[in-house]
């Protein structure tokens, strides 16, 4: 009893479903000791299995069944989807349903099978394989796999309710952010990923870019404190709020943010928020980047050759903490090819590695890619960062051309 109920919050304590069915299979060969263990998804018309998780397996013994098919639903496995009962099986090889093993498969001689339910409907069925000490599966085997099946059954709806939901977090925090606009003559791409954090689905990472009336380009990157709706919905707000300002006022981008942080204190309780608000404007032949952070990391600039080096600078005092402290602005030159990056640290930040260590590993990515695309860039970056994923990440890239022939009316 014991074991069961220590099976039973095993199961119950995950919330993705490749987890949880895995971890189904390995705790019902736990609570009888089997040597083998299987779970069968059924099809959505219930007639076959569409997946099929086995464990217990060695990697001699997967390597060799390396050309087979995963099992369909035919012989015994097939009398179980058609008579959802409990199975249990002394001799397989000469039972009448048995079509035999494929090449490669190792011998199995005793079989107990019983069938897992979700809200009424047969989702698969549970195979277990061998007890170690050499005995069939006994009444006692049976019953306990069958609760265990129950629990199954919950955990394994309570999953796909959480993916139900993380989807449609998803789903609602990308349509708060913007599709980017032809920003002409530059070239801009940016991505967003949620956390793969239970419950942090939702973010406040956001990203925009827009070109001001006197031709400069200017790109934002920020992050509001929290992963729920209430944080999401702050971002948003936010990011019109920055998007007018931007606009109406020809203005440093400290004192756009200033303009800003007093803004939300007067009017929201939004809560602290980092950004990095940056303008690309013209300067002579060339460019010339325009920024300022509150509290938020600094940009990577990539040459075109490859050469990547960030533009550390006094990063400011985050939005929402004290809105009469001035922030700094910061000016570097820019040369034609050149891209900027602006990111979150949901890109960066990983609980058991340094920051500069996570840091440098994104330079040097970004300077072995940046070739590529900026779509292609900036997908590899979302992939292949150097952080854990616990956080939501936004990523915006936007590369600078050359000047000639470039219009400015400023």
């Amino acid at each position: 009893m014991q074991g069961l109920l220590g099976a039973f919050l095993s199961v119950s304590r995950e919330l993705e479903l490749p987890v949880v069915l895995r971890r189904i299979v390995s705790t019902a060969m736990e609570l009888v000791d089997a040597h083998y263990g299987a779970l069968g998804v059924l099809s959505e018309d219930g007639t076959a299995l569409q997946e099929f998780i086995p464990l217990g397996l060695s990697a001699e013994e997967y390597a060799d069944l390396a050309g087979s098919e995963f099992p369909h639903g035919r012989g015994l496995l097939g009398h179980l989807i058609h008579h959802p009962e409990p199975l249990r099986v002394q001799d397989l090889p000469n039972h009448p349903d048995s079509i035999g093993f494929p090449p490669g498969h190792p011998p199995m001689r005793t079989l107990l099978g019983v069938a897992i339910s979700v809200r009424g409907r047969i989702y698969g069925n549970l195979y277990l394989c061998d007890r170690r000490d050499g005995e069939p599966f006994d009444d006692e085997d049976e019953a306990v796999v069958n609760a265990l099946a129950g629990a199954a059954g919950i955990a394994i709806e309570n999953a796909r309710l959480f993916e139900q939901t993380r989807a449609s977090a998803e789903h609602f925090q990308r349509l708060l952010l913007p599709t980017l606009p032809d920003l002409g003559p530059f070239s801009a791409a940016a991505v967003y990923r949620p956390a793969t954090a239970p419950g942090h689905h939702l973010g406040g990472d956001w990203y925009d870019a827009l070109l001001l009336p006197d031709g400069s380009c200017a790109v934002i990157v920020g992050d509001v404190l929290g992963h729920d709706m209430a944080a999401a919905a702050a971002m948003s707000q936010i990011r019109n709020m920055l998007r007018a300002l931007l606009y109406d006022r020809r203005t440093p981008p400290s004192l756009v943010l200033h303009r800003l942080d007093h803004t939300l204190h007067a009017i929201t309780e939004a809560p602290v928020t980092t950004a990095c608000l940056a303008r690309v404007e013209a300067a002579g032949d060339g460019w010339r980047l325009h920024w300022s952070t509150a509290g938020h990391l600094p940009p990577l600039a990539v040459s075109a050759d490859g050469h990547a080096r960030y533009l550390d600078a006094e990063p400011g005092l985050p939005l929402g903490v004290d809105d009469a402290l001035p922030r700094p602005d910061h000016v570097r030159p820019l040369t034609a090819g050149e891209t900027v990056l602006l990111f979150t640290d949901g890109l960066v930040e990983h609980p058991h590695r340094s920051l500069d260590a996570c840091l440098d590993e994104l330079a040097a990515l970004a300077s072995v890619h940046n070739g590529s695309p900026l779509d292609e860039l900036c997908r590899v970056l979302a992939e292949r960062h150097p952080s854990d994923g616990h956080d939501d990440l936004a990523l915006l890239a936007l590369r600078l051309p050359s000047r000639t022939g470039v219009s400015h009316s400023g």
